[in-house]
């Protein structure tokens, strides 16, 4: 039987169960992710080290960090409309590349201003991967169960993050803090020949861009083989984008929408680096030991991986927007209990579990849901400013935790300062939920309503 309709890809995802070769997918986009994670987390353990080798004071080194966070900022801003121009993967490998050559690179700094150098180049690559990882997951999984896979997928991050610091602790004893660079840039460089070869390109982007038919045949023949494909002409949601994909963020139909989610990014980021640069110390004026302080920390990474998982699930049941507003909602309320609890290690590590549970949850789930807001033309530019935006907020947390510190606040009332972000990006995500309802009745009372007066 020639099938001579033209064959929506998207429909053809979203028909079919999950096979064996979307799940790789995910799983190949998992450990990019991941490395990001380890980057991220082994960062912290070796700056003490670089300190004492060079005789750096705190604000020396601060830079360190803040070039980290700076090329992760401009690498989604700039890399992410490239992955709707050029593709996903083409992409992804090029951001692989760079951070993995930065990072090994760095390791052979000779001193402070080199390091930083190199550290604003690894995030840059790195900001440019995990916004396109994201993008190309979530184009291959079924509308059903999009927001579960693609949450799973971004669990890597806090799994690399815990492994980064437990692998950096052991590499840093036995080999020095070079080494931990080292590690860091090869990992990747080893894991692009494997990414080159197992990992497709986006078929959305392929038939948006008019490539050719029988690129997006294999590719559809390996999610659902017993399909006929023969000449069939493909089709996918929107066309090409024309001229800048930036551009299309601002369009009518999208404005709020964007506005909005960067509140959320934004809001999100801060309260989630707030707590993880500076949750150690606020617990440590409580008298708990460095030791205790780690461990309830700890709780933090680990509460964000189940939350993922778990609001991930939710959201493909009910309406996305709600389950991450009352996330964020529940989210403040966990984080200024923290302050009330702090003086027993027990019940902070509950409410710290809670907090990452539900603020870290629901960042990763808000991921998931900037890939399904913005359409195939703008995806990887959409996900990637809101990554980009979100990063500005983590800058503010980074620096806000010393500020109040500073200013001698109350620990209670320095948790009731930082969960009012939580509480702003729930209100955000709620109103563009509101919104995207209330769009969505109205095209069905439109398509409905030629057929009631006829």
């Amino acid at each position: 039987m020639v099938n001579a309709q033209p064959v929506n890809v998207t429909d053809v995802i979203d028909r079919n169960p999950v096979s064996p070769f979307q799940l790789t997918i995910v799983v190949l986009c998992f450990l990019i992710v991941a490395i990001d994670g380890f980057d991220t987390a082994s960062i912290g353990f070796i700056a003490p080290v670089i300190r004492a080798q060079w005789q750096l004071s705190p604000a020396q080194l601060a830079p360190v960090f803040g070039a980290g966070l700076a090329g992760l900022m401009a690498g989604a801003l700039v890399f992410g409309p490239f992955g709707d121009l050029v593709g996903r993967k083409r992409l992804l490998l090029a951001c692989v590349l760079c951070f993995g050559a930065a990072s090994a690179a760095s390791a052979w700094s000779g001193g402070l201003h080199e390091l930083i150098a190199w550290r604003f180049l690894t995030g840059l690559g790195l900001g440019g991967a995990m916004p396109n990882a994201i993008t190309l997951t979530s184009e291959y999984c079924p509308s059903r169960r999009r927001s579960f896979l693609v949450t799973t997928m971004f669990c890597g991050f806090t799994i690399g993050s815990a492994l980064g610091g437990i692998v950096a602790a052991e590499l840093i004893e036995h080999f020095g803090w070079r080494s931990v660079l080292v590690t860091g840039g090869v990992a990747p460089l080893l894991l692009l020949p494997l990414l080159a070869w197992r990992l497709p390109e986006s078929v959305r982007y392929l038939v948006n861009a008019g490539k050719r038919a029988e690129q997006v045949t294999r590719l559809l023949t390996r999610i659902a083989p017993h399909e006929d494909y023969s000449q069939a002409t493909f089709v996918a949601p929107h066309g090409k984008p024309a001229g800048s994909p930036v551009s299309h963020l601002f369009r009518a139909d999208l404005l709020r929408g964007t506005l909005l989610l960067w509140l959320t990014f934004f809001m999100s980021l801060l309260v989630i680096y707030l707590l993880s640069s500076w949750l150690p110390t606020l617990l440590r004026t409580t008298g708990v030991s460095l030791h205790t302080a780690a461990l309830v920390t700890a709780m933090f990474q680990v509460g964000g991986s189940v939350g993922a998982i778990v609001l991930g699930w939710l959201m493909d049941r009910f309406n996305p927007h709600y389950v991450l507003a009352l996330g964020y909602a529940l989210a403040g309320l966990f984080t200024a209990a923290i302050g009330s609890l702090a003086a027993s290690p027990w019940l902070a590590a509950l409410a710290v579990f809670a907090a990452g549970f539900c603020v870290s949850g629901s960042q990763v789930g808000a991921n998931a849901l900037s890939a399904v807001f913005y359409p195939t033309d703008c995806r990887a530019t959409g996900v990637s400013w809101a990554n980009g935006i979100g990063r500005s907020g983590s800058v503010v947390g980074s620096l806000a935790g010393g500020a109040m510190l500073a200013a001698g606040l109350p620990l209670p009332a320095m948790f009731m300062l930082i969960a009012i972000p939580a509480v702003v990006a729930a209100a955000s995500i709620f109103v563009l939920g509101a919104w995207a309802t209330r769009d969505v009745e109205g095209e069905t009372l439109d398509t409905l309503a030629p057929e009631q007066t006829g």
